[in-house]
């Protein structure tokens, strides 16, 4: 599937906001991410979005707080929209919320967040929907098939009231593959979420073609397997294959590897460094590895 390149505007108050929060050698003009439709409705969406699993659980923490605000302004400046979250991540969602306010509220933000008690849904989607601050959310999923018998129908409702953009379901870690290539098959899902990476490739035997086939938008998570892959890599010299796609780093290469699969639409890495912020929305433009790259990619990795 061909990338194409969109220009996301902000307000004027966020980009200030966002400028005012970044350290001076960090304001250069980057090459915005690529973007790929969403098949349920042909919205584009850059292909590199922000996870906050572990690194905006922050708690009360002012500073550490003001940093993942600050990776926040870093990430809408580069050209990113959709933020990823759950009720699961600690303080993450409240932080969030704290580094929107602190934003101006960008107007390109995709807010992507999940319900996953068993328990009452709607009181704990208005609960986060309060922590971020927003109207409603542009997408929530059932965050690891958690009561998704349950949790599908709520979801349809609220799109079909207007209170919901769109629907999806989650894994991670290859976990129940199975059952959610049988929701896939059987439910209108707009988006699934699951992990794949240059190690973990399961999800090129069924999954990725089922969501081509189908129409359903892949956001991978855990890219990097929570920093894993970053370690497995950081005594190696970046091979000098990399330069063919313009991956100037190991980090940019993992991604790339990701994003070149035609049926991705978005990988969400999570950072609390505005420098790696930066370096992963960076890998979303450019050139992607061809086939044959990235099995070299994957091969390399592999090795170490």
């Amino acid at each position: 599937m061909p990338t194409t390149r969109r220009a996301f505007l902000q307000t004027s108050v966020a980009a200030t906001a966002a400028g005012a929060l970044l350290p001076t050698a960090l304001r250069a003009a980057t090459a915005e991410p690529a973007s790929r439709p969403i098949p349920s409705s042909g919205e584009q969406l850059p292909i590199v979005g922000l996870g906050t699993w572990i690194t905006f659980n922050v708690g009360e923490d002012p500073q550490r707080k003001d940093e993942c605000a600050a990776v926040m302004a870093a990430f809408f400046e580069s050209g990113g929209r959709m933020i990823d979250s759950s009720p699961m991540y600690g303080s993450a969602q409240p932080v969030i919320g704290y580094g929107l306010q602190k934003l101006g509220r960008p107007k390109a933000l995709f807010a992507a967040d999940k319900v996953w008690t068993s328990g009452d849904g709607p009181a704990q989607i208005e609960e986060t929907r309060a922590y971020w601050g927003v109207p409603r959310f542009d997408l929530l999923q059932v965050h690891n098939l958690v009561d998704w018998e349950a949790k599908l129908p709520l979801l349809f409702e609220m799109k079909a009231a207007g209170k919901l953009r769109y629907v999806g379901i989650t894994t991670s870690e290859g976990r129940r593959h199975d059952l959610i290539e049988r929701i896939m098959r059987d439910q209108p899902l707009d988006f699934v979420q699951f992990t794949y990476n240059a190690v973990d490739r399961e999800a090129e035997a069924r999954l990725l073609p089922l969501a081509a086939e189908r129409g359903i938008a892949v956001i991978v998570n855990r890219p990097f397997e929570q920093g894993a892959l970053i370690r497995r890599v950081a005594n190696a010299p970046l091979p000098g294959f990399a330069a063919e796609v313009g991956a100037t780093s190991w980090a940019q290469l993992l991604l790339k590897f990701i994003l070149a699969h035609p049926a991705v639409t978005v990988a969400i890495p999570a950072t609390s460094r505005v420098d790696h912020v930066r370096e992963n929305l960076a890998a979303g433009g450019g050139l992607l590895p061809d086939a044959d790259l990235r099995a070299r990619i994957s091969a390399q990795v592999r090795s170490l």
